[in-house]
Order: C-alpha cells, then structure tokens, then sequence
C-alpha cells in the first residue's frame, strides 16, 4: 500500500504547487488584481475539475476490475466520449460566460475574465491528463502518473517567467504557459495509452459514471463547505481569513497523504488485491501528519506572514481533525471501488450537516476555536458513518470486491 501510495502523493503534491504555488508566486510582482486573479482561476479550474472527477475514477476502478479479465476497449472508448462531453459541457459554456463568471468573485473582473479565456479554454487538455493518469493507475502504475506531474512542474516553471514577464502577457501568460505544459505533458503521456492493444465492443458509460459520481460528489461537497466556512471565518476579519488560508495551505501538504493512500487502497481493491487495514493506516498517517504539523506550524506559517497567530492556532487545533479524517479518507478508497462509494458520500454528507450548524454555534461562544472544533466534530461522525456502512465481513474488510464484481472481473490476480 505505502509503495503504490508514494508516488501517488508525489504526484497530487506536485499538482497542486503547480497550480496553487508557482503561477502565483510568478504574477505576485504584478499586483494584487493580477494574484486575485489567478487564485480566482485556479479556483474555478478545481470546481470543474469535481464535475469531471467522476470519470478518471470510474475509469481506474474499472480497468482494475478487469484487467486480464475482461476487454479494457471499452472503458477506454467511453472514457474518451465522456471526455468530449465533459469538454464541450464545462469549457464552452466556461469561456462564453468568463465575464459575468468572473463578476461573481472579483470587483476588477477584466484580469480574471482574461484569464479564464486560456484557463477555461484549457480544461479539455487538463481533463484529458486525468483520463491517460486513470487508465494507468488502474492498471496498477502509479509512477507513470508522478512522472508526469514532475514533468508538467519542470515545464510551468521555465515557461512561467517566459510567457508572464518575458513575453509581458501578464496573467494570460500564467494561463497560457500552464495549458502548454498540460499538452506537452498529455502528449508524453498518450504513448504510454497508445501502447494498449485490446479487443472490445460496446460502452460502458452507466458503469463509469456510478462508480465515479460519489467521489465527484464527495469532492465538491467539500469544496462548497471550504467556501462556507471561508464565510464564517471573515465575520473575524480579514487577518483571520488570512490566517486560516495560510494554515489551510499548509495543512495540504500533509492531508495528500491521506488521498494518497486512498487511492492505493482503491487500485488494490478494484484489482482484488489485499488492503491490509486501511484504517489504522489512515489513523496512524493522520496522527503522524498532526504531530508533524504542530511541530512546524510557527516557523512554517513564519515564512508566510509577519503574524502567524491564527495559522499557528488553526494548525494546532486542527490535530484533532487530521486523525479521523485520515481514517475516513484512506477508508474511503475501499468503498469507492468495491461499489459503496455512495454510502461513503452518505457518511461525508452527514458530517457536514453536523459541522456547519456546530461551527456557527460554536464560533458566537468560542471564537474561531469553535470553527476548528466543528471541523473535527464533523469528521469523527462521518469516520462514524462510514465505518458503520464499511462494515460486511472479513472479505470486505481486506479490501475486495463485492461477488458480482469479482464474478464478472474473474478470479482476483497479482500485479
């Protein structure tokens, strides 16, 4: 599990400083409208990639269910017409609407909606990557997919300076160089897809689409409360928004471990692999990632501002949430492919109906540490709920697939 996990942690790692770090760190010099807009993009970017997160995980599931069972063809072949659906969907409408779309989250809207033009336009290169990343990890590769993270990063590092400053396209730049990467990236990547020869008639749209939509609703779900708790935290003030969103910066690098290792737990699952316990790896990873954390948090939130009070306080508090939340994530892996990936959003979504009404209570009476307390709170009821429906058996605990996957994908096999 930790050996097909490591990797997959220094992929999401690397994607998200991609994104998220360098563009941003690029157009800083250029003023606050032009940082406002690139942290306004990469946002819409994430929103859309949750609409689409249905797909890639569909198509890792289900080319680890049959992979030396059954046709891979036919995965391939409708993974690629959801993308084109997908595409058409999110992109078109994305790039025609950038300008009011960009009105909804900035009062200088021009810089944003210039933006979204490459940004939005781009998604169908940036949607593609997840599709070849999918296929690959399903087929029980996960370095192929690290490598070309590494290779996007090394790409919008020397290309961010070129298009931004050299070129002077200013924020079009961060866009245009960050597509370019994808495609050069996608363009890699594609051979290692191409190389399959596989026999296969017929679609198997409905099966993606219900193996993947609870993990795009899963994901949203949280995206939504990110924004809702981003709403009670400014009725603090603005140093305290910005606090939290330095804490929450942080904090990311040690929860990819968790998602790291729920997608390891999801490949070995959908392959009939053993899983162990992800469980008590979840819980072990999380405590270990909390203790890291504490010990950081001051010096690391230094780096980012001259008043780290409410980074440092948040990072601290946030030990009792990264233990069960490490659990629930990890968990999660072996629900989503053994077909209980909508018990698993069941459980998310009851430990949001808990935390939001508990996080506005909590902060009239306690401040912010009443944010922080509900954070955890509505992470032990989901681990809760998921651990009460992960419940089946000793089959199941070790990470199968149900009987009428593993009769239809054949016996279980090695990688």
């Amino acid at each position: 599990m930790i050996r097909l996990a490591l990797p997959i942690y220094v992929e999401l790692l690397t994607a998200v400083v991609a994104v998220g770090v360098i563009d941003l760190l690029w157009v800083s010099s250029l003023g606050e409208a032009a940082i406002a807009a690139v942290t306004v993009g990469t946002t819409a970017e994430y929103l859309a990639y949750g609409l689409f997160l249905a797909v890639p995980t569909g198509v890792t599931v289900l080319a680890g269910r049959r992979d030396g069972h059954a046709p891979l063809a036919p995965v391939i072949r409708t993974a690629w017409l959801l993308w084109a659906a997908f595409s058409i969907a999110v992109a078109v409408p994305g790039v025609l609407l950038r300008e009011p779309l960009a009105a909804l989250f900035t009062d200088s809207p021009s810089l944003t909606a210039d933006f979204f033009l490459i940004s939005l336009g781009g998604l169908p290169v940036y949607f593609a990557q997840t599709i070849v990343d999918g296929i690959l990890k399903g087929l029980g590769n996960t370095r192929l997919p690290m490598r070309h993270a590494l290779i996007c990063n090394a790409l919008v590092i020397v290309l961010d300076p070129l298009f931004i400053h050299g070129l002077e396209m200013g924020v079009q730049g961060a866009a245009l160089a960050t597509v370019l990467a994808r495609a050069v990236t996608l363009a890699i990547a594609l051979r290692s897809v191409l190389r399959l020869r596989d026999r296969g008639r017929g679609l198997v749209a409905g099966e993606v689409l219900r193996t993947g939509l609870p993990m795009s609703g899963d994901f949203l779900a949280r995206a939504l409360v990110g924004m809702a708790l981003v709403e009670i935290v400014a009725g603090f003030g603005t140093a305290q928004v910005a606090g939290y969103g330095i804490g929450q910066k942080i904090m990311l690098a040690g929860v990819m471990v968790f998602y790291a290792l729920r997608q390891a737990a999801m490949i070995r699952t959908a392959r009939s692999e053993a899983v162990g316990s992800p469980l008590w790896l979840g819980l072990g990873s999380g405590a270990a990632v909390a203790a890291v954390l504490n010990l950081a948090a001051a010096p690391v939130a230094g780096l980012f501002t001259a008043d780290p009070e409410v980074a440092v306080g948040f990072l601290r508090w946030m030990a009792l949430y990264l233990v069960p939340f490490g659990g629930l994530i990890a968990v999660g892996g072996v629900l989503q492919a053994s077909g209980r990936g909508s018990r698993l959003l069941a459980a998310t979504l009851a430990g949001f109906a808990v935390q939001l009404p508990l996080a506005y209570v909590l902060s009239s009476w306690l401040g912010l540490t009443g944010v922080w307390l509900s954070m955890a709170a509505g992470a032990l009821i989901s681990l809760a709920g998921a651990l009460a429906r992960h419940a089946g058996g000793p089959g199941r605990a070790r990470g199968r697939a149900p009987r009428s996957t593993r009769t239809a994908a054949g016996p279980p096999c090695g990688r």
